[in-house]
C-alpha cells in the first residue's frame, strides 16, 4: 500500500501536465474563511473575463498563437477542460513540433475519457520520437487503465531494444534509465517482483547515484515483509536523494515502524480478536513530490 503513495519516487519526476495544474487549482480555490470565499470569487470573475478577452482576439485572429496559449492556460486555472481542447488542438496544428501543446492534448483527452483519441495522439508521438518520455509514459499509463499490462511491458521493452541504434544516432534519443524505471514500477503493479527487481538492478548498474531505483526495490522488500532489508535500501536512497525528496523517503522509512492494525488492540480485546482472521495491510502514505506545474506559456 505504500506503493500507492510513492510510485512517483520511480517514475519519471515528471508530472502529468493537466493534473499537476487541476490539483494546484484546486488547493488554491478552496476558500477557508469568508473573505477568501469573496477574493476566489473575485479570481474567477477576473479568469472569466481575460478568457472572453482571449476569445474576442481569436474572432478576429484564429490562429494567434499567444491568444490561444492564453485561453488554454485561463480555462485549466477556470477548471473548464471540455473548454481546452479546441484552442489545444489548433496549437498542436500551428506548431507541430512543439510537443508541449500535442502532449497536453492527448493528457486532456485522456483525462475526459477519450481514450481512443489520446492513444493515438501518443502512437503518433512515438513514431516520430521513439524515446519521448511524457508520450512513452501517457500510453503506457492507458494500456494499464484498459487493462493491458502485457502491451504495456511489451512496448516498453521494444523501446529499449530500439535504444541503442537511436542512442547512438542522436545521443540522448532514448533515456534507457527512465524507461527501465517505468518497466519496473509496471511490473511491481503486477506483482511481478523478481522481474521488477531486475528492471531496478538494471537501472541502479547504469546510474549508482540515482536514487529511485533504490525506492523501487525498498518499497518491493516492504510488501515481502523484509522490513530490516527494506529501511537499508531506503536508507540509502535518501542519503543519496536532493532535498526535495529526502523528506519524503524518510517518511516511508518512518512508515516501517508504524504499527498494523494487527499490532493494535482496542478495548482490551486480543490480537486474534481484532483482526479476526483478515489479512492486514500496510498503512497508506500520501507522497506529494512538489513537482512544479508546466504551464503551456513556459
Amino acid at each position: 500500500m505504500l506503493l500507492v503513495g510513492a510510485i512517483a519516487f520511480i517514475s519519471f519526476a515528471l508530472a502529468p501536465l493537466l493534473s499537476s495544474v487541476l490539483d494546484a487549482r484546486q488547493v488554491s480555490q478552496q476558500p477557508s474563511s469568508p473573505q477568501d470565499a469573496n477574493n476566489t470569487e473575485a479570481q474567477q470573475e477576473e479568469l472569466q473575463a481575460q478568457a472572453r478577452g482571449y476569445e474576442l482576439v481569436l474572432q478576429r485572429e484564429p490562429e494567434n498563437e499567444t491568444a490561444l496559449r492564453g485561453l488554454v492556460e485561463v480555462r485549466l486555472q477556470l477548471n473548464d477542460i471540455a473548454g481546452v481542447l479546441d484552442p489545444l488542438e489548433k496549437l498542436s496544428a500551428l506548431k507541430p513540433d512543439e510537443m508541449r501543446y500535442t502532449i497536453l492534448l492527448a493528457q486532456v483527452k485522456q483525462f475526459t475519457d477519450d481514450l481512443e483519441g489520446a492513444a493515438q495522439i501518443y502512437r503518433k508521438i512515438l513514431q516520430q520520437e521513439p524515446g519521448n518520455t511524457q508520450a512513452l509514459q501517457g500510453l503506457v499509463e492507458l494500456l494499464v487503465k484498459q487493462e493491458r499490462p502485457e502491451a504495456a511491458i511489451g512496448l516498453l521493452e521494444e523501446t529499449l531494444q530500439l535504444a541503442p541504434e537511436a542512442n547512438t544516432a542522436k545521443a540522448g534519443s532514448i533515456d534507457v534509465v527512465a524507461v527501465q524505471l517505468l518497466l519496473g514500477q509496471i511490473y511491481t503493479e503486477q506483482e511481478r517482483f523478481d522481474e521488477a527487481l531486475q528492471a531496478y538492478d538494471n537501472t541502479q548498474k547504469a546510474n549508482p547515484a540515482d536514487f529511485r531505483p533504490l525506492v523501487g526495490k525498498g518499497l518491493i522488500l516492504q510488501r515481502q515483509g523484509k522490513i530490516e532489508e527494506a529501511r537499508a535500501i531506503l536508507s540509502t536512497a535518501s542519503s543519496l536523494a536532493s532535498p526535495q525528496y529526502k523528506d519524503r523517503i524518510d517518511a516511508l522509512i518512518a512508515q516501517l515502524d508504524a504499527p498494523t492494525p494487527a499490532d493494535v488492540q482496542l478495548d482490551g480485546q486480543s490480537e486474534a480478536d481484532t483482526t479476526d482472521g483478515a489479512e492486514t495491510t500496510d498503512p497508506e502514505i500520501e507522497v506529494d513530490l512538489g513537482i512544479p506545474d508546466l504551464e503551456p506559456d513556459q
